[in-house]
């Protein structure tokens, strides 16, 4: 039987598939199930920034300001007393799900600045998760706010929450840097034990009936997956820091992909909430009988395997195949051609 373990932030896992933070963990029952199924780890869902600055009923207090002149207000920033309970709530919640599973578990923090963070970091380590995911969600919208700045401010985060624990602390980030390689090198030197590429920006809508900038969530999909393993083969070799791929994990062939591209572990919500928790173990054992088939003995035998530092033609992952790409493209007008 071929070996399926791996390790992740100095944890060893009984193999590379991770459950992402999702609304699936505020429910200690599924967190059971995902346990029974297979799982090696679980991300904890997120405490945000804005939890943390403004208890439920503040924050409450503060979106009802100027409702009689602008009731639209109250839709800029969600009710968020009603996600995980509040700071005070989610420390609870993850201390009881720690006495319940076998897992490592590893609590999320979301969020864009500094000042804040340090104290529930440290909360939640005493509450006893494993590791810390410092998930990074900022877009740079402000016109005067340079590259430099915004790298800064994400380093300066990783430096303050990662020297206020003991846990390992990974960062999740997007993919939206001009340096993204220079990026990843500081965000390592600074203290990050992983790098978790990458977040997804959940882009606004328009309503056009209403004439409302409205929410929009759309599940990841496979396809996704490819500017996760670009980016980590590129870094494999460069970082010492882990590997995780997070977005567009579905099947077991995209658990694989991303163990040759020099991943650790790949992380799973999308799949999850579309097929069920049940899904783990049929993605577990088509990654099992793959291997056997392949005469993979081992994950680790893979990891790494087609990063840009093992593969023969490195500028694959460079300019040269995107050239490629378009050269090999065939048009063909449509209908012509087809039976």
């Amino acid at each position: 039987m071929a070996d399926l373990t791996t390790t992740y932030l100095g944890m060893q896992l009984k193999n590379p598939l991770v459950a992402s933070a999702s609304p699936l963990s505020e429910d200690l029952g599924n967190i059971r199930k995902m346990e029974d199924a297979g799982v090696a780890a679980l991300v904890f869902h997120s405490l945000f920034e804005e939890q943390i600055n403004l208890e439920s009923h503040e924050l409450d207090r503060f979106l009802g300001a100027g409702t009689e002149s602008f009731p639209e207000s109250l839709t800029y920033l969600p009710e968020l007393n009603w996600y995980n309970r509040g700071p005070d709530g989610y420390l609870e919640h993850l201390y009881r799900v720690k006495r319940a599973v076998q897992i490592p578990v590893i609590a999320s923090l979301n969020g864009a600045s500094t000042g804040g963070w340090t104290k529930y970091a440290r909360k939640m380590e005493q509450a006893g998760a494993d590791a810390l995911e410092l998930n990074i969600y900022f877009v740079a919208a402000n016109p005067d706010m340079t590259s430099n700045e915004v790298e800064r401010t994400y380093c300066e985060l990783v430096r303050e929450v990662t020297s206020s624990v003991r846990i390992p602390v990974a960062v999740k980030i997007g993919p939206y840097f001009t340096a993204l390689a220079n990026v990843a090198g500081h965000l390592d030197r600074v203290g990050a034990k992983a790098l978790v590429l990458f977040n997804r920006f959940y882009q606004p809508d328009f309503d056009l009936e209403k004439l409302e900038v409205v929410p929009r969530l759309t599940l990841s999909s496979s396809y996704e997956l490819l500017l996760r393993l670009h980016w980590v083969a590129i870094l494999y070799d460069h970082v010492e820091a882990d590997l995780a791929v997070t977005g567009g994990v579905h099947t077991a062939e995209d658990v694989l992909k991303a163990m040759m591209a020099g991943a650790r572990v790949a992380m799973m919500t999308s799949a999850l909430l579309k097929y069920g928790v049940e899904h783990i173990e049929r993605v577990l054992g088509d990654l099992g009988r793959w291997m056997e088939e392949h005469e993979y003995e081992s994950i680790r035998q893979m990891q790494g395997s087609m990063s840009m530092s093992s593969v023969a033609n490195p500028s694959a992952y460079e300019r040269a195949n995107y050239m490629r790409v378009l050269s090999d493209y065939a048009w063909r007008m449509p209908g012509v051609g087809m039976g």
